[in-house]
């Protein structure tokens, strides 16, 4: 934005307002930039700042002094402790950088003065209109609260969450020596402390706690000194005996905001305004002064002021989301607290460590080689032998590592009959390393498939050619397992193949759907009937004869899909099961047809041989299967003899709005693992090795299943053995690939060395 004594109003005097203040001023002296600050920096709330070293080098580049201002007054550590049940463990090569955040503001303030930023404290600012009706851009760095997204809510579309905890923002007149979570398992629930110094005599102490146990404490009753002065005591070992202190403290509950667009006009966010991200990952002021950076970067480089907000927006909105993913995981992780205080210390430790995914099992080996080997070592990992290839039991079936083949729809079979495809596929799957290979869903009637392509178990020539299939793994894959999913499609039913409209009803040729309730999938497709109670018992007897097919062709292990919408998924959702018989109604009856089928089938399964359920953990919609639900399903299924829980969410609606992202599903799987006490398949936008590591080595699963990686590389878990350099029994190659067991040179590599560096 290149307007000649452009007029620039700053709404907000935290680092994020000061920041580009500074900023914009420095890069272009005749601007005019005033900004408002409704207090002053000794009234600023909280203590202490963390930037990383990205951060810091975007600052360097943009203005050095600045910069050096901030490295004479930041305290370095290393080390992260963990105190739980009188343990300490310690992992260190983490990197942290702090300073007070009101030394923070004097150095903004100092170099605003300096470069003639009109500064406006103890001053409340403009209404926001009149301010764009008066100057060339309005920065909008308002804080959480921001008045100025209220006032243009209806173009920002702002989504405020309030979270579970209740946490208060304190300090300490020592200097903590490593960053500090330290956890009280008190007679009204469990606390933890956050503690890290941000100057040689400093340290921010942040006490949170679930809301429920914050009232059963009696702090939603006590004074702001009493809250402190308890606070102190409750943590009296961490702060050796030491009290605490207040700035304006007060106990809060986090807030999550985000926001679909982050401008109006010449209006703009920036920081908490537009966004939000947990305490718990220390981004809230990196956030913010990465925002002023990118904005100002973003006005110099477009000639108009909308193309640069544009482009602002586009910059920055996918960073944000990374952060506030990791930074909601952290959150979650913290609310959840209570569920992994069993954990054995060093496993207690390295879930906390990783619980935002940012920080993973790879990640501390190379941090700390020392504290992840003994992590490995109390998980029960042989030397030299990665998390993921450790041996894994359900019932009489010894799994020979960790990773599973998820069912993958080919929709090419032909009359239900698996074909070729469906030999090389699972074939070259199980060729390629994974413990246990799943088919597809297998449909246990015609009428049950989702589409003219899928494979059966309604036939016995259909029995035949998974035979071939299984007899194929089981010669030429030795120690390989393989499982069958058995389902029905329901409401999903009669559509086209995948790539010809998924979801989308046949052209012609349909058939009659059935389900728990007669509601279509989405507009457009086909009504089915209500189920009744006989036509109820027919379908479970068409389970039981898929059931005996499976076990006569050879299958490992047997899982019941009762996920993603279809049959029996439709039984256990508020959103598609609206019986008023004994089928529907509460949660127990909702489960009562699924269980029945579980028995059947498990009554005619073979007793050796394990079986799992596939659940959906959440509809992703409002009034759907909610997480706690979720357990309570699983719980069910234990008791009816499930071996394990394969864990999925939605696709049980159309409407659903899915938070998706990096093991975006794993928390449920984490959840039900601890409460519902059974052994839990993650799934969901695994991708790497470093993901299916970090999540067994925390405790979040027993077993990762992927699919796409294994669309990408058949061989994805022999690779994942190569590059991790394991060679045993976890990851066998087969005889004839051996030579392929090391990566291909791409290069020449019998190149001298350089050995000068001539100057000119």
């Amino acid at each position: 934005m290149a307007t000649p004594g452009a007029r620039i109003a700053i709404i907000g005097g935290g680092p994020g307002g000061l920041y580009t203040a500074a900023l914009l001023k420095r890069r272009d002296p005749d601007r005019r930039v005033t900004l408002w600050e409704r207090t002053t920096p000794d009234r600023t709330f909280g203590f202490g700042v963390v930037l990383s070293d990205e951060t810091l080098g975007g600052i360097e580049h943009a203005d050095p002094a600045v910069h050096e201002a901030l490295q004479r007054n930041f305290t370095r550590w290393d080390d992260i402790e963990i105190v739980h049940r009188n343990t300490r463990r310690t992992s260190g090569g983490h990197g942290f950088a702090a300073l007070g955040r009101k030394r923070l503001l004097e150095i903004l303030h100092t170099r605003c003065h300096a470069l003639g930023v009109d500064l406006r404290p103890h001053t409340e600012a403009p209404p926001v209109q009149r301010l764009a009706e008066t100057h060339d851009l309005v920065v909008a760095a308002d804080g959480v609260h921001s008045a100025t997204r209220e006032a243009y809510a209806d173009t920002f579309r702002p989504r405020v969450t309030t979270h579970r905890c209740r946490y208060i923002w304190l300090a300490a007149d020592f200097a903590f020596d490593a960053f500090r979570f330290e956890i009280a398992e008190t007679e009204h629930g469990v606390m933890q402390l956050h503690g890290y110094p941000f100057a040689a005599d400093a340290s921010t102490v942040i006490v949170e706690m679930r809301e429920e146990v914050w009232r059963a404490a009696g702090f939603d009753e006590a004074t702001p000194q009493e809250s402190v002065e308890r606070c102190a005591k409750i943590f009296a070992d961490a702060l050796g005996g030491r009290p605490l202190r207040s700035n304006n403290s007060a106990w809060t509950a986090f807030r999550t905001v985000v926001n679909e667009r982050w401008s109006h006009g010449n209006v703009v966010l920036l920081g908490d305004a537009a966004h939000t991200a947990h305490f718990s990952i220390g981004s809230g002021t990196k956030l913010a002064v990465e925002d002023a950076l990118a904005l100002t970067a973003c006005l110099e480089e477009h000639a108009d002021l909308r193309s640069a907000l544009t482009a602002y927006e586009i910059e920055r909105k996918p960073v944000v989301a990374s952060t506030q993913r990791a930074a909601l995981a952290s959150l979650e992780w913290f609310e959840n607290l209570a569920l992994y205080v069993d954990q054995p210390p060093r496993r207690f430790a390295f879930n906390l460590l990783t619980r935002s995914r940012r920080v993973t099992h790879d990640n501390l080996r190379l941090r700390d080689p020392d504290f992840t080997a003994a992590v490995e070592r109390e998980f029960g990992c042989p030397p030299g032998t990665p998390p993921m290839f450790t041996p894994f039991r359900l019932r009489g079936l010894t799994l020979r590592n960790r990773v599973v083949v998820s069912p993958m729809d080919l929709y090419s079979a032909a009359d239900g009959i698996p074909g070729d495809l469906h030999l090389v596929h699972l074939g070259a799957r199980a060729l390629g390393g994974a413990a246990l290979v799943m088919t597809e869903m297998v449909c246990v009637s015609p009428e049950g498939r989702i589409t003219p392509g899928c494979a059966g178990l309604y036939t016995g020539r259909q029995g035949e050619a998974w035979r071939r299939i299984t007899d194929f793994v089981h010669e030429r894959a030795p120690g390989t397992a393989i499982g069958v999913q058995l389902g029905h499609s329901g409401r999903k039913g009669s559509t086209r193949l995948m790539w010809e409209g998924m979801d989308e009803p046949l052209p012609d040729g349909n058939w009659p759907l059935v389900a728990a309730s007669p509601l279509p999938y989405k507009p457009g497709s086909q009504t089915p009937r209500e189920l009744s109670r006989a036509q109820l018992t027919d379908l479970r007897e068409q389970f039981v004869a898929a059931a005996g097919r499976a076990a006569r062709a050879g299958f490992d292990l047997l899982e019941l899909h009762c996920a993603h919408g279809y049959l029996l998924s439709g039984f256990l959702s508020p959103l598609t099961n609206r019986r008023t018989d004994a089928y529907g109604g509460s949660p127990a009856r909702r489960l009562r047809f699924p269980l029945e089928v579980f028995d059947a089938v498990r009554a005619v399964w073979p007793e050796e041989r394990p079986m799992t359920v596939r659940i959906s953990a959440t509809d992703w919609a409002d009034g759907g299967t909610t997480a706690e639900d979720a357990v309570e399903i699983a719980r069910a299924f234990a008791a009816h003899g499930a071996d394990a829980i394969d864990v999925s969410t939605g696709q049980v609606v159309a409407e659903e709005t899915p938070e998706y992202g990096r093991s975006y599903q794993t928390p449920f799987a984490d959840r039900i693992r601890h409460e519902a006490r059974i052994p839990v398949i993650a799934v969901g936008a695994i991708s790497s090795w470093d993901d299916v590591n970090s999540l067994l080595l925390a405790g979040r699963a027993d077993l990762c299943a992927l699919a796409r990686p294994h669309l990408y590389d058949p061989h994805w878990t022999l690779h994942a053995a190569a590059e991790q350099g394991y060679d045993g029994p976890g990851a066998l190659w087969p005889a004839p690939y051996r030579a392929g067991s090391r990566p291909p040179r791409t290069g020449r590599t019998d190149a001298p060395k350089p050995r000068l560096t001539l100057g000119s």
